[in-house]
């Protein structure tokens, strides 16, 4: 801070200042240097007020007032002299807290000033380090720039003496020019010479080439004629040849074209022969692969066993419907209503066994068609008889006995199962090495885990395998049966009991069948079966017509052939 403001003259109560004289500019510095009072002074005289020190300031302030209050009080002397007491007091406590606020103040004042002192003197200290560091910069430039002058001065100086060799080679260049063009001008000057010379002999060969020219046109033109002649005897002679090879072509195209379509005729010919005989071996293929593939599909069914089977018990019950419907048509004058009851039940659950056995025949056709069906996709390769051989593959086909010899399964085993009518789990026990020792072990879980899914039939084989066992440690032979008897339980027969309700009352079916007469025409043999009434009582060509039953006027459902074995 280099000025004080002149409006610090108005304040009466300061008593100390602390200043940097060296450093002020208003006050100057003698004036600083001489103290506080010296510097109020100053600042009086310039702001042109009177100078009062700060001690006898208040005094006269406090007379005026106290010379006021006096005048003013009416009341006695005691009274106003406590007022005067009082207000002095009041005067003299507001005194001292001017004067502490003033010193306050002072001493605010005094902190500002010795902030502002401070950063006088770092602005003065970074001022004097950056005037020295710009001096230092200006030397240094100074320094390159005197060093760069003298390097320009090297450099104008090797560019004088450069240019001074390039005039001076220059120069002589120049001189070395000019004598060449003086050199080649005198040269011009003898050219210029021999060219005339060669001008006139120009001249002179000129007029001797008009003169053979005029000769050489006149041989060219005899020539020319000579060969124009020549070139049209030529062409008569071409004209000529070519008319005969003409003539001589469309005789050969002529000829050529007649043996041609002579050839086409015959090779259409060869064509529709070999045709016809495709056609007829395509046919005649056909015709076998149709005969043997229905060769393989009645051998297939001829050899599944359980297609058999389900033959056999149709057989059964066809022939039970046949002697029941007969057994009916007896006791029916005789009015057994007892009896006719118990037969139509028996007929009843004869038809309900014979559906089933139909349905299950239909579906094993239909398994076997499925058979059939990727077999004939396999067939697809073109290979030749394919069903020939499948049909002598399936005639060489071993017989289940031999297999499950092979597999090594207890043959008691498999005629519990052919006896249970269950031969259709001979694969499973036979791939799992099921004997009779684990079946005592195993429950129906287990064999439910193994694939047999009827919960009766799982009971019936764990109770007949017990059965066997038991039998078996009092005679041991039991467990080993003639091969005969498995050879026979393995092939394909009825159930051995019916139900109770489906068992019929006709003759025994070793006995020889009686065949009965159709109820309509009475002379053919009856041959239908009426389902779902089972009775058998009308011819193939009786039956057409009807609607229901003749003998229990049922509507009839599904009508099935009987075809009698002699």
């Amino acid at each position: 801070m280099q000025r004080l403001p002149q409006m610090l003259a108005h304040v009466r109560t300061l008593e100390a200042l602390s200043l940097d004289a060296s450093s002020m500019v208003f006050p100057p510095p003698e004036v600083c240097g001489a103290g506080t009072e010296a510097i109020q002074q100053f600042l009086c005289k310039e702001s042109g007020l009177d100078y009062y020190p700060p001690s006898q300031y208040l005094l006269p302030v406090l007379e005026q007032d106290g010379a006021q209050n006096s005048q003013d009080s009416p009341d006695g002397p005691a009274d106003r002299f406590s007022r005067e007491e009082v207000e002095w007091q009041n005067r003299f406590s507001d005194y001292e807290k001017r004067k502490e606020q003033k010193m306050l103040e002072k001493l605010e004042f005094e902190r500002r000033l010795e902030l502002g002192q401070r950063e006088h003197a770092q602005l003065l200290q970074q001022s004097h380090s950056q005037k020295d560091e710009i001096l230092q910069s200006v030397r240094k430039e100074q320094s390159r720039l005197d060093q760069g002058l003298i390097e320009h001065r090297r450099y104008l100086d090797a560019e004088r003496q450069r240019l001074q060799e390039q005039l001076k080679q220059t120069e002589q260049n120049i001189s070395n020019r000019i004598q060449k063009l003086l050199q080649n001008n005198q040269r011009q000057k003898k050219s210029s010479e021999i060219l005339k010379s060669l001008e006139n002999e120009r001249i002179r060969m000129e007029q001797l080439m008009s003169i053979t020219q005029e000769e050489t046109e006149n041989l060219r033109r005899r020539e020319i004629a000579s060969a124009m002649q020549q070139m049209l005897t030529e062409s008569c002679k071409n004209r000529f040849l070519q008319m005969t090879y003409e003539s001589q072509r469309q005789n050969l195209v002529q000829q050529a074209c007649s043996s041609m379509a002579e050839m086409d005729e015959r090779f259409q010919q060869i064509l529709s022969w070999q045709q016809m005989d495709q056609n007829k071996a395509i046919s005649q293929i056909l015709q076998e692969s149709a005969m043997q593939k229905a060769a393989f599909e009645a051998l297939q069914v001829k050899k599944d066993l359980m297609h058999r089977q389900i033959r056999n018990q149709i057989k059964l019950i066809e022939t039970e419907l046949l002697q029941l419907t007969q057994l009916e048509l007896k006791r029916k004058s005789l009015d057994t209503e007892a009896l006719q009851e118990m037969i139509s039940e028996q007929r009843w659950a004869l038809t309900s066994l014979l559906q089933q056995l139909l349905k299950e025949k239909t579906q094993r056709e239909e398994e076997l068609r499925a058979i059939l069906t990727e077999l004939e996709a396999k067939s697809e390769t073109k290979q030749e008889n394919y069903w020939l051989i499948q049909y002598q593959r399936l005639l060489n086909q071993k017989p289940l006995s031999l297999k499950l010899q092979e597999e090594g399964m207890e043959r008691p085993l498999a005629a519990l199962l052919v006896e249970l009518s269950a031969e259709h789990y001979l694969p499973i026990f036979a791939h799992h090495r099921i004997s009779l020792d684990m079946l005592s072990r195993m429950s129906p879980g287990d064999l439910a885990k193994v694939g047999v899914s009827e919960a009766g039939l799982q009971h019936e084989i764990l109770r007949r395998a017990r059965e066997l066992l038991d039998a078996a440690r009092t005679q041991p032979e039991l467990l080993k049966p003639p091969p005969d008897e498995v050879l026979g339980a393995l092939e394909p027969t009825a159930p051995e009991a019916l139900p109770e309700s489906a068992r019929p009352s006709a003759p025994p079916a070793d006995l020889e069948v009686q065949t009965s007469e159709c109820v309509v025409c009475l002379e053919r043999e009856a041959q239908m079966i009426f389902l779902n009434c089972g009775h058998v009582c009308c011819c193939l060509q009786c039956c057409q017509p009807l609607r229901t039953c003749p003998l229990c006027r049922q509507e009839i459902a599904q009508r099935l052939r009987i075809y009698h074995s002699s």
